[in-house]
């Protein structure tokens, strides 16, 4: 179950990426990153409500509030790179940020987490795992990769810390802290990097009402991973989100654009063998 559960997530990431794509074309990239704080941060607190929880009732470690703040890193780096570097290679980057980031935390037991040695027998499954993701980059501008990178170990940073916020009150709890503690630093980064945006010469909606719905969508995707980073190895998780977010954003791009990418399903493919093989090699040792 929470295999299928880190695949969801990736085809929800996938969905959340073209709505918050449309959503920042129409007001900006900061105001953007306000507005999905500001959805997420409604619904989860009518969450909280009705289950009754105070979340602050009661204080825990310091550094288990920053995964709100790194996810603001995670989209303002992800928004800065796009359109500098393909898609492809920027999600193959996030990948590789991500995967680096995993092997370390999972070998280390890093931030509390349980330890999962790598093994040389491993080595066939993650050199499939990295052709897959180097088949996936067609371009290189040192900005943009260096930000996709940068942006793939946060995504693994901020979802450790608010797992492990979870493991210490609950999942809405640390869903809640996720988007309020990320609102308080959003909106003085739009201040200061947003003054540009058409938000601040008028105001209108936008006829799409579908692109408002990136706040719930990227709270379904915090809820799933609070649930699933304990039960999953980092680096494990990392790639099966990645394949949900190969093959969905290749089926999202085929019925919007009527466009295939062979790089991106060799790329996803390799990956899936890869990982399958690791996945069987730790099924054997158990």
């Amino acid at each position: 179950m929470f295999y299928f559960l880190s695949l969801l997530t990736g085809v929800l990431i996938t969905l959340m990426v073209a709505v918050n794509g449309g959503l920042t074309a129409f007001y900006g990239v900061y105001s953007a990153t306000v507005m999905i704080h500001i959805v997420g941060l409604i619904i989860i607190s009518l969450v909280v409500l009705v289950k009754r929880e105070n979340p602050f009732a009661k204080g825990h470690t310091w550094f288990l509030y920053l995964g709100g703040a790194i996810g603001v890193l995670t989209t303002v780096s992800n928004n800065i790179a796009f359109g500098r570097i393909s898609v492809s290679a920027l999600l193959a980057l996030g990948l590789l940020g991500q995967s680096v980031t995993g092997l370390i935390i999972d070998q280390c037991g890093l931030f509390g987490m349980p330890k999962h040695p790598f093994t040389k027998q491993k080595l066939i499954g993650l050199t499939l795992i990295i052709a897959g993701i180097v088949s996936m980059i067609t371009d290189f501008e040192i900005v943009a990769v260096t930000l996709s990178f940068i942006a793939g170990i946060c995504i693994v940073m901020s979802r450790t810390f608010n797992a492990k916020l979870s493991d210490r009150t609950s999942v809405q709890v640390s869903s809640f802290f996720n988007y309020f503690i990320g609102l308080i630093v959003a909106i003085p980064v739009f201040l200061i990097l947003g003054r540009g945006e058409i938000i601040w010469a008028e105001f209108a909606l936008s006829p799409n009402w579908y692109i408002y719905l990136g706040g719930v969508l990227g709270l379904s995707v915090v809820w799933i991973s609070n649930i699933t980073v304990v039960k999953i190895s980092a680096f494990y998780l990392t790639l099966l989100i990645f394949i949900g977010k190969v093959f969905s954003g290749i089926l999202i791009d085929i019925f919007l654009s009527s466009e295939f990418s062979s790089r991106n399903l060799i790329g996803g493919v390799l990956v899936a063998i890869g990982l399958s093989i690791n996945l069987i090699l730790d099924q054997r040792k158990r």
